[in-house]
């Protein structure tokens, strides 16, 4: 329910907007499935499109399938970026990302009825961004979208990368008509407003998280080989099972968790087994592990320590193991003078807040090293995310929009533009 007494006009149609954005895919549990340029996808898009153009914004989708909403307010000037992805998780939350896309669009709205209005006229255009596939759950690896506009991916390798039924991102696009022919705008600064996917603003009682650097991560795909065998017949010293190496590989991935509690996070969150029948001893189980931590010797002591393991259990389970390495990104930090004018403006409108580091990849993480870029978080109840039950109240939620609003403002007006 919407608190009417103390919302503006403005905050209650966002608010409103969010609900009607969160029925797209929408789950019985509350939830949405809105992978990548499926069906759902599409359909949030063309919504999202429609009220980009009903408050004056020309949309145009890029070769990598990233919806722009365009404000061109000073001809031939670069533009502020600001958003967020609106794909997601098989069985998620509604607020991962989409938030940060809506937050992004009424932000903009707001700023351009202030400079219709009599405001300062800014010194930069501005450009809002729904990210494609920043999930990575259809279609790996994560961040897609954003890793092409900054030339950290080839557009082609994108196009061609194809989910589990074979289908390609290409084909996927070209179904949902979401694959243009744009460039992409110019950038100048970037921002983009998240939830916290954690708890530490929660216990804290922060309202505003000002993001000053991520964590490192090292991400695989590991390829288990085995060797197809009868469950009943085939005595158990002969048998060479993938799903034996691959559950060793699971528990050494937790092992190093384990092993430097509190500083590196691991996970095995896919597996694929084959043949996948219960009379059949698996001959091949590819799935895909992460490392991360925010002490990146403790991340190189881990892979180490994952590698010299790796062989062990090639030994114990009597498989051989096939790497590739999917995807990684060092420590970073967003640009000092961004954290400091986010602080600026949370001081300005009463917002409590601290500094705090991502755990998790977004997009801002590819686009801060390529423009200046602010990152923002509001607090997630209990810390879920990438669950139906992810939750941020609706008060949290309107004052990260007034914050992302002020924030964006004073990149148009060229505040970090010295």
């Amino acid at each position: 329910m919407i608190n009417t007494t103390s919302f503006t006009a403005q905050d209650t149609a966002f608010v409103q907007d969010f609900r009607t954005m969160s029925a797209f895919g929408a789950t019985d549990n509350g939830g949405v499935d809105r992978q990548a340029a499926t069906i759902p996808d599409g359909e949030q898009r063309r919504w999202l499109t429609g009220l980009l153009e009903k408050h004056g914004f020309s949309v145009r989708f890029d070769r990598a399938g990233n919806q722009w909403g365009l404000y061109e307010a000073v001809p031939g000037a670069p533009f502020v970026v600001v958003g967020s992805h609106m794909d997601s998780q098989p069985t998620a939350g509604r607020y991962d990302g989409a938030y940060g896309v809506l937050a992004a669009a009424h932000a903009a709205f707001r700023l351009v009825e202030r400079w219709a209005t009599g405001a300062e006229a800014p010194k930069f255009n501005l450009a809002v961004v729904n990210w494609f596939n920043e999930e990575g759950s259809r279609f790996k690896p994560s961040m897609m979208g954003s890793s092409v506009y900054t030339g950290k991916l080839d557009l082609e390798e994108a196009l061609n990368t194809k989910d589990a039924d074979g289908v390609s991102v290409r084909e996927a696009l070209d179904a949902i008509g979401c694959r243009g022919d744009f460039e992409g705008p110019e950038a100048a600064f970037c921002a983009e407003i998240h939830i916290e996917q954690g708890r530490s603003m929660e216990r804290e009682g922060v309202t505003i998280g000002l993001v000053h650097s991520n964590w490192a991560a090292n991400k695989y795909e590991f390829v288990v080989h085995g060797e197809q065998a009868h469950t009943g017949s085939t005595v158990i010293a002969d048998r060479k099972d993938a799903l034996l190496g691959a559950s060793m590989l699971v528990v050494a991935a937790r092992e190093l968790a384990d092993k430097f509690p509190g500083v590196l996070h691991t996970s095995v969150g896919q597996l694929n087994v084959y043949p996948n029948s219960p009379v059949v001893v698996p001959s091949r189980v590819n799935l895909l592990l992460d490392l991360r931590s925010a002490d990146e010797a403790v991340l190189a002591e881990a892979d180490a320590l994952l590698h010299s393991r790796i062989r062990e259990i090639e030994r114990l389970a009597n498989v051989s193991v096939e790497q590739h390495h999917s995807h990684s990104w060092a420590v970073t930090p967003y640009q000092p003078e961004g954290v400091e004018l986010a602080a600026k403006v949370a001081a300005d409108l009463g917002l409590s807040n601290k500094e705090v580091m991502t755990l998790a990849g977004h997009d801002s993480t590819n686009m801060k090293d390529v423009v200046p870029t602010v990152m923002l978080f509001v607090p997630s109840v209990d810390g879920i995310s990438h669950n139906e039950h992810e939750y941020t109240t609706d008060e949290d939620i309107v004052a990260g929009l007034a914050m992302l609003t002020e924030v964006v403002s004073r990149l148009c007006n060229g505040a970090l533009a010295d």
